[in-house]
């Protein structure tokens, strides 16, 4: 989108009643955009200050999900005229509308929600469907394979109107935020079988050497504060790219990594998907 397009973009869904914000580049894909000089480039930390969690000490809520708004003066303020010159998309809160989202991100989960959801407002995305209802509940990230729920606190990408006719949030929905999802572990297995004789030991590396490079990905990922995504998948990629076909990574290393990602807010379906992407790039 240009600049014009977003703004007026945002304008006709805050007419609405969707509170928007703008999106940047950010990452694997899009990420919100810090509206105000003093958070650029997610200097503050990024968190919303709603949340009174993080180090942003801004007067206003300025980021994500908290900066959505509804205001037309807000939108075409002087303060929000460097934002919608680097928007590419445009979000909106779902729960600040009364709405959850469910996104469903590959065919598998698609047919689970025909399956096992209530018809609704469905939308199209690049890999999968946005099943739209009418009701607010707690956001989940990985509530299920494919599956994450977005409404209160939490934003979604605006992908166009969609067909069918918005339904009420059903109890399979609200009961997906409540159960608590095993944690995601690959399978160092995969990686293992690579090994070459040395029975599992690193053979051009001692031990102090592996457990050094975890302890560096682990610090890299817990240090980012903006491009997550594209941090998590450059650390797995150092990891692999030294050890990955040497046979000495074990379960242990690779939960390390995969929590130090949870904890920054990625998803066990987005671990998992770095994780494959990097051996995939190395040919493992």
């Amino acid at each position: 989108m240009t600049t014009d397009t977003s703004l007026r973009a945002a304008l006709a869904l805050a007419a609405r009643g969707l509170p928007v914000l703008p999106l940047r580049h950010g990452g694997a894909g899009k990420a919100p955009v810090a509206n105000c000089a003093a958070c650029k480039g997610n200097a503050c930390g990024g968190r919303p200050n709603m949340l009174a969690a993080g180090p942003c000490r801004c007067p206003r809520p300025c980021h994500a999900w908290a900066a959505a708004t509804i205001d037309p003066a807000t939108l075409t303020s002087r303060d929000w005229a460097p934002v919608w010159r680097t928007a590419v998309a445009v979000a909106y809160h779902p729960g600040g509308a009364g709405l959850t989202v469910v996104d469903l991100d590959d065919p598998a989960a698609i047919t689970w929600a025909q399956d096992s959801l209530p018809p609704t407002l469905t939308v199209a995305t690049t890999r999968g469907e946005h099943w739209i209802y009418q009701g607010a509940m707690r956001s989940s990230n990985g509530a299920r394979p494919g599956v994450d729920i977005k409404s209160l606190m939490a934003y979604a990408r605006w992908r166009g109107h969609g067909t069918g006719t918005l339904a009420p949030l059903p109890d399979a929905v609200r009961a997906l935020a409540t159960k608590t999802p095993p944690p995601a572990r690959p399978v160092p297995r995969v990686v293992t079988g690579l090994a070459r004789d040395g029975g599992g030991q690193c053979p051009h590396r001692t031990p102090a050497y592996l457990e050094r490079g975890i302890t560096m990905a682990v610090e890299q990922i817990t240090a980012a504060r903006s491009a997550v995504h594209a941090t998590v998948y450059r650390a797995f990629l150092a990891v692999l790219s030294t050890h990955g076909r040497c046979g000495c990574l074990t379960d242990t290393h690779i939960e390390r990594l995969f929590t130090a990602a949870q904890t920054k807010g990625e998803s066990p379906r987005h671990c998992t998907d770095a994780w494959a992407n990097a051996r995939t790039a190395l040919g493992l």
